[in-house]
């Protein structure tokens, strides 16, 4: 039998250690909360992929110093107190923008920037103005990266939760067929807090009932451990773009002003983007559990 002390240090080791485990919430929210909508309880940040090396971001004679990558960056917050033993629990559908919607989606986003300089790349904290000096950089680092769609709300679990909690998410997500999802929407979100404003894709038709139904199996899940359950009225989405504080007001009537603009210049299509889903995955501190892959269909 492992020491008490031996079996903390293996905890680590597998989970990380409870001291970071995900806990600070600046960046995407697990279901962000519609900037015209009441707060109700939650958010945090989860990156299941490193950032983009700095390499990318400062070849030779290109952006210059990138101090900023190390300075004046906004405070950290938790979403929740730390509670030593605690991990963080993320359920979530992994995104990724295909090559062919990146020019366009680029397009918008620094139209927007232009206006709201103070967004920030999700999960890299890479000012989004800076990326938009150079197209090529603003697709890989800002649009090439894993996004998440939440189907939980991102809540603390202790480690006698973990094995029973995988486990029974593998049982109701088991046999889920591929389907696609359109991102249909810009949105503006607020977290709970209100002390991050993020710019999101939401997805309002295709894959829209898939994904509800997902999220019902997830909630059986947290209910039967007494976890929070997620909003009774989800908003399937990804985030892009974060800014500081609550700036949704101007943010909001930024992206309804580009979105006529699109509009009258004749590019707004019926879907911003489309991906195909293959998989559920769970994050529980700095541990990925695969829940479920799709087959090909």
């Amino acid at each position: 039998m492992f020491s008490p002390r031996k079996r903390r240090e293996a905890l680590r080791v597998t989970y990380g250690d409870d001291d970071s485990s995900d806990f600070d919430s600046d960046h995407s929210p697990t279901l962000s909360l519609p900037a015209n909508s009441n707060p109700e309880t939650e958010e945090t940040l989860s990156s299941p992929l490193p950032p983009p090396p700095v390499s990318l971001l400062h070849p030779p004679n290109s952006l210059g110093s990138l101090d900023y990558l190390q300075t004046g960056q906004p405070s950290r917050v938790r979403s929740f107190p730390h509670v030593e033993g605690n991990y963080a629990l993320h359920v979530y559908i992994p995104v990724f923008i295909p090559s062919i919607s990146k020019k366009e989606m680029g397009q918008f986003l620094k139209r927007v920037s232009s206006v709201v300089p103070n967004l920030h790349v999700v999960d890299i904290d890479v000012p989004l103005n800076t990326l938009c000096k150079e197209e090529h950089k603003l697709e890989q680092v800002a649009l090439g990266r894993e996004f998440q769609i939440s189907l939980g709300r991102t809540v603390p679990i202790r480690v006698h939760q973990i094995d029973s909690i995988v486990t029974m998410l593998r049982q109701k997500l088991q046999f889920q067929k591929r389907y696609w999802i359109d991102f249909n929407k810009w949105e503006v979100f607020i977290n709970d807090d209100r002390t991050r404003t993020f710019l999101s894709l939401e997805v309002v038709t295709e894959g829209l009932p898939e994904i509800t139904k997902q999220i019902q199996a997830v909630n059986e899940v947290y209910k039967f451990h007494n976890l929070p359950e997620f909003y009774k009225d989800p908003r399937p989405h990804i985030s892009l773009a974060w800014a500081l504080g609550d700036v949704s007001g101007s943010l909001k009537k930024v992206v309804e002003q580009e979105t006529k603009s699109s509009v009258f210049r004749g590019s707004l299509q019926s879907r911003i983007c489309t991906s195909k889903v293959g998989g559920i995955e769970c994050k529980i501190g700095n541990r990925t559990h695969i829940i479920c892959k799709s087959p090909d269909q």
